[in-house]
């Protein structure tokens, strides 16, 4: 489980920063990556990583704005000429269907695979066997959510080795063992699944939030999340200026992080007014609240490790 940080500035592409993008990396847990937004230039983003668009499965996007989901037809195009024939999920706030309605349309361009335009509300809106994914709605100038990804727990790992010591041979009895199936071998022994197989593995939680600004909705989306990403367009001592304009500071993140009791802080969305060596200024911010934080840049990546 990885995160890639396709585009991580604010408002508009800069020479440092592209618009928003976030690529949430499943490669292993079903071969398929999940996009957060997908702003301006996301698909040229892309041509610079190992992403492969028809492996895009699902895209979220957090609200409407321009930097946000003007990379997102494009994308959607581009995607039929790469070997894309794989169903894609779109999932945004109303709005998002007649968006991508009128660019393809209009555009005349016409796709090799199946999409599918999920507007959505408050609440769970998509579970498998593998994953959750709950949108609350933040506090910006239009609606915009946040999204808290839950990895469902799954199966302890499978003791091959002692279970090999046991006279017990690799092959289809091991994947009976691994789900829990009592087993009657051909000599009579009954192996107990629970004998040969290690403790429950803990699912993994991200929090991808759009922008808002500082909000109670952040702290129950992010609560003991081992990842957020949050919005930090301004540095501290802005905090007039992030409410006027519906964003957040580095403190404000921060502080949601520490209420959350989260594992680690991630700040994104910064603004162009801040160069490069002004960047560990604000991740310094950041960290006289919530020492485990860190900055995001485009291109890079971090992993989501196993608990």
């Amino acid at each position: 489980m990885d995160i890639f940080f396709l585009g991580t500035g604010a408002g508009m592409p800069a020479k440092l920063r592209n618009v928003t993008s976030i690529a949430f990396k499943l490669l292993e847990e079903r071969g398929a990556v999940w996009l957060f937004d997908a702003g301006e230039a996301t698909q040229h983003q892309i041509l610079h990583t190992s992403i492969k668009p028809r492996r895009i499965e699902k895209i979220f996007i957090t609200h409407l704005h321009g930097d946000h989901i003007y990379g997102l037809p494009g994308l959607l195009s581009s995607r039929s000429f790469q070997g894309g024939e794989s169903e894609i999920t779109v999932y945004g706030p109303k709005g998002i269907k007649e968006y991508l309605h009128v660019s393809l349309s209009v555009s005349q361009t016409y796709l090799k695979y199946p999409l599918k335009v999920t507007e959505i509300d408050e609440g769970v809106i998509f579970e498998d066997d593998q994953f959750t994914v709950e949108a609350r709605l933040l506090d910006h100038g239009i609606p915009s959510f946040g999204y808290r990804i839950v990895e469902k727990d799954r199966p302890g790992t499978l003791l091959a080795d002692k279970l090999m010591e046991a006279g017990v041979q690799p092959g289809p009895i091991f994947r009976k063992i691994k789900n829990g199936e009592v087993v009657t071998l051909e000599d009579g022994r009954v192996i107990d699944p629970s004998k040969f197989v290690g403790p429950e593995q803990k699912g993994r939680v991200v929090a991808i939030l759009g922008d808002t600004r500082y909000c109670e909705r952040s702290i129950l989306l992010a609560k003991n999340a081992d990842l957020l990403i949050h919005e930090a367009t301004f540095s501290k001592g802005e905090e007039k200026l992030a409410y006027d304009y519906f964003h957040s500071t580095t403190h404000q993140a921060a502080d949601i992080a520490k209420q959350a009791d989260c594992k680690q802080l991630y700040l994104t969305h910064i603004s162009s007014r801040y160069d490069r060596n002004a960047w560990r200024e604000l991740v310094d911010e950041a960290k006289e609240i919530f020492p485990n934080t860190d900055i995001a840049e485009d291109f890079k990546e971090i992993n989501i490790p196993l608990k």
